[in-house]
């Protein structure tokens, strides 16, 4: 019952139903029920994590509001000079329960997704030493969607803690904030703030949000069962098994894993917002169009939206505030010029969230040297950006022009596209070794030889990618312009409108990539 599962409509259809036939004031607790029942029907007894994770910010942030109701009540009748005193133990009680938050929830996720690199990781160092032994990893539990609820969970208490929101008594509706079944496989991670107040409320049915709704669903469907699945066919064949290829396939593959894990990725949340909006619920965007962007920098504001501000909220403000880094930073800038200070603040701080990232994603070597490439590329536009825009001053290059746009947008792709071969190697080193076999066997044969169309994909299978792309690039230039197809589709006539629709419709039908011949991939995120 995946988003892309025949029984999906279904469950949404009859949720749906069942949610407008509701009295307005529990209408949440359908939405909670739905939630529970597709939880359980694919995590079945590893729904006690969640449970787990849902019952501990629940009593955590009660614990803070007391905390904060105490320092309230303590203020009344302890003497002014001693505000501060018990101000600062206060304050030390609820840090306290922060991190007890943290290291049980994270301790979870870390024992649960990361246990057989530790144990591989032990034995290889004592190895090092010639001392014989063998650690067993834990069975791999890796209960759906963990790692992005623990980040919307945690974020749910440090709100709390910072009086930007107040603790919620209700249990279920803290549970339902965790669970939420349109954005519990893939995100995107919600902010307790936007979005517990829309799964709580009533929703009244809404005609536009209906159509609109369904409009995102039929997207996201062209993009993962056209586009997604069929990219798969090769993608897997070449990666798992690249000696065997030239370096012209390792390179197709490549960019076509970029496009597959932006189809998939994009797809399974333009799906999880549809059904959130037929239900009258908006979720956060989590992409916006990526492959426009003019720096690794840019790349990373438009591709993964919501977990790239989690990490700036949660980890880069916070270090980069921090007393310590700050007078680090004022000291440098006294010493040496304003950028380098600069530079070194936001370095220590990024260092942080590129370490979280990485290891964020998944479980091995190649996942932490993910996240410090991107961190090495950023540090080293930021540091070189003075000299770059002097240089360019120099020679009088206009940095707006049109063919210095497209450059960057060129160069920020190939880089974009090297991480992304990182990301889907099977190891660090296979990820180097492919790298390199790129630029060996590379050539005008193995296109006129019609080797590429012995990779799992055929001649009608490459034009339907083509042609898939062209439409991407044409959706992506028009939102870029501000055009928004979504309202410009709805306005128009109704027989103009459902003739898009039913084109949409007959397109994922017939060159969706599915029955004899294709084997579907998992979605990709699903297993973080």
């Amino acid at each position: 019952m995946y988003y892309f599962s025949y029984a999906y409509p279904i469950f949404l259809g009859l949720t749906a139903i069942a949610y407008f036939i509701t009295p307005m004031k529990k209408r949440w607790g359908v939405l909670l029920a739905a939630s529970l029942s597709f939880y359980l029907y694919y995590a079945r007894f590893l729904t006690v994590f969640l449970l787990f994770t849902s019952l501990t910010i629940y009593l955590c942030a009660i614990w803070i509001d007391k905390i904060d109701a105490c320092a309230a009540l303590a203020k009344e009748y302890i003497p002014r000079e001693k505000r501060a005193e018990y101000k600062n133990k206060f304050l030390w009680q609820k840090k306290a329960v922060v991190t007890l938050l943290v290291l049980l929830n994270f301790g979870v996720l870390a024992v649960l997704k990361y246990s057989g690199v530790a144990s591989d990781s032990m034995n290889a160092f004592l190895q090092l030493f010639h001392v014989q032994a063998h650690f067993h990893p834990l069975p791999m539990l890796l209960p759906l969607g963990i790692s992005f609820y623990t980040l919307q969970a945690v974020s749910y208490v440090v709100d709390v803690y910072r009086g930007k929101i107040k603790a919620n008594r209700n249990f279920a509706q803290v549970l339902l904030f965790v669970c939420f079944f349109a954005q519990i496989v893939e995100g995107p991670i919600g902010r307790y703030d936007h979005l517990a107040p829309q799964l709580y409320e009533g929703h009244r049915f809404n005609w536009q949000n209906f159509t609109y709704g369904m409009q995102l669903i039929l997207w996201g469907l062209f993009k993962e069962i056209v586009i997604a699945d069929r990219a798969n066919m090769l993608v897997s064949r070449v990666m798992d098994h690249y000696t065997k290829y030239s370096g012209a396939a390792v390179g197709l593959a490549t960019l076509l894993y970029t496009l597959q894990l932006y189809a998939d990725f994009s797809g399974c949340i333009d799906v999880a917002a549809g059904s959130a909006q037929i239900l009258g619920i908006h979720l956060t965007p989590n992409f916006q169009r990526p492959f426009f962007s003019r720096s690794v920098n840019e790349f990373w504001r438009r591709w993964h939206i919501t977990l790239g501000a989690w990490l700036r909220d949660y980890v880069f403000y916070p270090v980069s505030l921090s007393k310590p880094l700050v007078q680090f930073s004022r000291f440098i800038r006294r010493k040496n010029s304003s950028h380098l200070g600069k530079w070194i603040t936001a370095g220590s701080a990024l260092l942080f969230v590129w370490v979280g990232m990485g290891i964020w994603h998944g479980a091995g070597w190649k996942y932490l040297a993910y996240g410090m490439y991107y961190y090495l590329l950023m540090m080293l536009g930021m540091l070189f950006e003075p000299a770059i825009a002097k240089a360019c001053k120099a020679i009088h290059l206009n940095r707006e022009a049109v063919p210095f746009h497209l450059f960057q947008i060129l160069r920020t792709f190939v880089l974009v596209n090297i991480g992304m071969l990182l990301f889907r190697a099977n190891s660090l080193q296979s990820a180097v070794s492919m790298f390199f076999s790129i630029f060996r066997g590379t050539g005008a044969s193995a296109i006129t030889n019609g080797s590429l169309l012995r990779l799992g994909l055929d001649a009608k299978d490459f034009a339907v990618l083509a042609f898939s792309v062209l439409i991407l690039l044409a959706v992506g230039l028009m939102q870029e312009k501000g055009v928004s197809l979504r309202r410009t589709v709805g306005e128009w006539p109704l027989p103009a409108r459902w003739a898009v629709y039913f084109a949409g419709i007959f397109a994922v039908i017939i060159f969706g990539a599915y029955g004899t011949g294709y084997a579907p991939a998992a979605l990709i995120y699903a297993g973080f």
